[in-house]
């Protein structure tokens, strides 16, 4: 009998269930769009419906066991990753009581008063957990608190998104490393909850047990086989937050080994040792890694491919992206001067960005029209993706000497090869670019046999497509291009602390 993993990834904007084979081929994948909710009256509230998400779940498997066309007592394994930072919240009796997604931003008062009421507590907590407050579940937790006490009562436990499917699939509540450490109150060196960080906010105790990535949780419960058609004997393993188990599925998977994802936001992800010590700047977010032993410290680049999708369709004309990246490959290095003002490099301890603009336009239609715009975006993506490594190299020491590139970005041969030559490294793209679901593939290799860790799996499925080798007098000229952007952002975030102009993002209680 042939042997398969089941993959549920759930993320911020739909859910899909995806089987491979357990050399890492993709066979089949069902998938569903979802809407989280805004509560009347509560700003920022983006909830998390876990009547309706399960729904979609169990649709999700039972379609995609009959696209692979296999028996479901053929999959051997099955786990799942998640959006991070969203949670769920369960009674005493495991049934939920509340969720939130990731882009919930409703306890910006809370994150608030945290800050104005213990001024140290938050860059305390950094130095053990590598979060702040602004996406962390403590405020979240505070607002339900403060704003649904009837609610918060009976609140007994929390785990993430990942770890509600699979409780679903085997009633067994559990959280891991690399979802559960971007909630904050976590101790990246011991990878476990840091309890106390809830006492010091005034909230109680609502943790789970902790396992690893590739641990086995248990099998499918009768009553989850009875919904969704999964073999009871089908084993359910702990799968990890989207970015971190992404990296793996790239292969990612030693101390060193960097990863620019290209996708709505740009992430830059380094592996370094769970024993680094952690800045006071907070410039970084630090979450564990999916291996054990590591961490990932992690720039942000926000809004990244919602700015090109917002360039296509309102200034494109109709043009679709490989069509603009042709044009921006005939306009030189540098775009005529065009400088984006759109994400700011990562500061994670004040997280506020300019208003969105393009500076150093002209009238001459030659040098200045969708072209050059369009190649000013890709370089302004990349200059904010090297400033973040170069902060990562100086906190932590590590100096990457090349680059996995993946997400619909790396789609892109022109911008893959700005990448390189702004970074001044090897950029690899690897053939699986969408790479969460095949690290959450090999989590369940791993807890069913499959793999001993996510080194060997790496090693036996990724493989790379294309490599771009830096273009040295290219590099020269972006760091004046680079040196350039940060002069003009400083002038512009100006603007929006003196109120002039609105930003375009800011995390809850900045």
């Amino acid at each position: 009998m042939s042997a398969y993993f089941c993959v549920i990834d759930a993320g911020t904007g739909s859910i899909r269930a995806i089987i491979f084979d357990t050399l890492g081929n993709q066979i089949a994948i069902a998938q569903y769009e979802w809407n989280h909710i805004a509560s009347e009256n509560v700003a920022g509230s983006m909830g998390f419906d876990c009547i309706h998400g399960w729904e979609l779940a169990k649709q999700c498997i039972k379609e995609v066991v009959v696209k692979a066309g296999i028996s479901s007592k053929e999959i051997i394994a099955v786990s799942a990753s998640s959006m991070r930072e969203g949670i769920v919240v369960y009674d005493k009796d495991k049934n939920e009581l509340w969720g939130v997604a990731n882009v919930d931003s409703r306890a910006g008062a809370e994150v608030g008063t945290l800050k104005n009421t213990y001024p140290d507590m938050e860059r305390e907590f950094y130095k053990s957990s590598g979060q702040t407050f602004a996406l962390s579940v403590a405020p979240r937790l505070l607002w339900l608190k403060n704003n649904q006490p009837s609610l918060y009562e009976k609140a007994t436990y929390f785990t993430m998104i990942s770890d509600w499917i699979l409780f679903k699939l085997s009633g067994e509540l559990a959280s891991e490393p690399s979802n559960a450490g971007t909630a904050g109150a976590f101790n990246l060196k011991n990878r476990d909850w840091d309890k106390h960080q809830f006492a010091q906010c005034g909230l109680k105790d609502l943790f789970v047990p902790m396992k690893e990535s590739g641990e086995v949780l248990g099998k499918i419960s009768v009553h989850a086989s009875r919904e969704t058609g999964l073999s009871t004997e089908t084993l359910v393993v702990m799968g990890g937050g989207d970015v971190q188990i992404g990296t793996a599925g790239l292969g990612a998977n030693k101390l060193g080994d960097a990863v620019v994802l290209g996708g709505s936001f740009w992430q830059q992800v380094v592996n370094i040792s769970s024993d680094t010590i952690l800045s006071d700047e907070m410039l970084l977010r630090v979450n564990p890694h999916v291996v054990k032993g590591m961490s990932q410290a992690e720039g942000i680049t926000f809004f990244t491919g919602l700015v090109m999708r917002w360039f296509r369709d309102a200034l494109g004309g109709g043009k679709s992206y490989s069509e603009l990246e042709v044009l921006a490959s005939k306009v030189p290095v540098g775009s005529y001067g065009i400088t984006p003002i759109f994400s700011d490099r990562m500061n994670y301890g004040e997280w506020i960005h300019a208003c969105p603009s393009f500076i150093g336009l002209g009238l001459d239609s030659s040098k200045y029209n969708i072209g050059s715009m369009f190649r000013a975006l890709e370089e302004n993506a990349c200059i904010v993706s090297a400033i973040n490594l170069e902060n990562i190299k100086a906190f932590s020491g590590v100096s990457p000497t090349s680059i996995t590139f993946a997400s619909g970005a790396s789609n892109g041969t022109l911008w893959s090869q700005i990448l390189a030559d702004v970074t001044g490294l090897e950029v690899k793209v690897p053939v699986v670019r969408e790479a969460t679901a095949l690290g959450v593939a090999m989590a369940a290799g791993i807890g069913s046999g499959v793999y001993r860790n996510f080194e060997e799996a790496g090693k036996n499925i990724v493989k790379i497509e294309r490599c771009y080798e830096p273009n040295p007098s290219n590099l020269q000229t972006y760091q004046e291009v680079k040196d350039k952007w940060m002069r003009v952002y400083a002038k512009q975030m100006e603007l929006v602390r003196d109120g002039i102009l609105e930003p375009m993002w800011k995390a809850p209680g900045v």
